[in-house]
């Protein structure tokens, strides 16, 4: 009998522990959305970070990717985010803006000379410092990936030089930056819903769309345009986020792989957005879409009057704004 009364606690002791055994190797499942295909570099950025969450967790990590929308648009997405029902999302920069303002500077147009000046400013301290700022908005931003150019394509008609732009029907992100950055230009900025852009553009509800080539190529929207205007009136930044509250849930040594999978994912995503970039533009030319070269000085003139129209509608970017041209002009 005394043999019996030690050997029970023992093994009520050892069943704890086995139990907890159990839960610590339990899988953390994280789920990542985003709107744009499997080709894009945002889902290169996904695959990529899933990738290496898995590898270096060494399994007890994993990542499930839903692309092209399948958890909702961007604006639903980030707010699921910030609620924490949905644990991160890769998304554009215009989305970002109905939720945290500051973020509506990188809408300005032509406030970068090139994709690797914006690349550069965005992995750099402004970028780190607009990161932490995502904190204040209930939001965890873990890093930029490749910005994203935006040219200007229509149905019909031809845009080669800035007063080309009056009255142009053209569909932006619903964004406050990009609709104030359009009607500035001249055009009649249209917010819809990315789905509903193809028909639009069949039908003739809108005359033009702006967007990267590789975004144009992909989403088909090369189907029902005759033109690609090379603009580059910006630089839209892509940036990867997450719940606040479940990274909080994760442990140290978690967070730890969450962070050098971002690293990675940023890495993969831009070199695959280089190299998309150059693929979409022989694709638009061999469709025979006319690739127009503007008079950019033309698009150029405008950017002080712009600037000024933007700062005085959206003040909150004026300190973002500031930072960006000093650190650009020194460069």
């Amino acid at each position: 009998m005394k043999t019996s009364t030690f050997f029970a606690p023992v093994a009520l002791a050892l069943g704890l522990l086995s139990a907890g055994a159990v839960q610590a190797q339990k899988t953390v499942e994280l789920n990542l959305g985003h709107v744009l295909t499997l080709e894009s570099h945002y889902h290169a950025a996904a695959a990529s970070f899933a990738k290496e969450v898995e590898e270096r967790s060494k399994g007890t990590m994993k990542v499930n990717v839903f692309p092209a929308g399948q958890l909702g648009g961007e604006v639903k997405m980030i707010q699921a985010v910030r609620t924490g029902t949905q644990d991160l999302v890769i998304t554009g920069g215009g989305p970002i803006e109905n939720t945290v303002k500051e973020f509506s500077v990188y809408s300005f147009p032509y406030l970068y000379n090139s994709l690797e000046q914006a690349n550069d400013s965005m992995q750099g301290p402004i970028g780190k410092e607009m990161l932490e700022l995502m904190g204040k908005y209930n939001l965890l931003g873990l890093g930029f990936i490749a910005p994203i150019e935006r040219n200007i394509f229509t149905n019909g008609k031809r845009i080669t030089k800035a007063s080309d732009m009056k009255g142009l029907k053209i569909r932006v992100i619903q964004g406050q930056g990009f609709v104030k950055t359009y009607e500035a230009l001249g055009a009649q900025p249209t917010p819809m819903a990315y789905a509903e852009l193809y028909t639009a553009l069949q039908n003739g509800a809108v005359d033009a769309a702006e967007n990267s080539p590789d975004v144009f190529v992909q989403d088909k929207f090369i189907e029902v345009s005759k033109t690609y205007t090379m603009a580059k009136v910006m630089y839209m930044p892509a940036l990867i986020l997450m719940s606040p509250a479940r990274y909080k849930s994760l442990t140290e040594e978690q967070q730890k792989v969450i962070q050098e999978a971002t690293a990675a994912a940023v890495d993969a995503a831009f070199d695959h957005y280089k190299k998309g970039y150059a693929e979409s533009m022989r694709i638009i030319k061999d469709k025979g879409i006319e690739i127009i070269e503007p008079d950019l000085d033309s698009f150029h003139a405008t950017k002080e009057g712009v600037h000024k129209s933007l700062l005085e509608s959206m003040p909150q970017t004026k300190a973002w704004y500031d930072k960006i041209v000093a650190e650009t002009a020194s460069k």
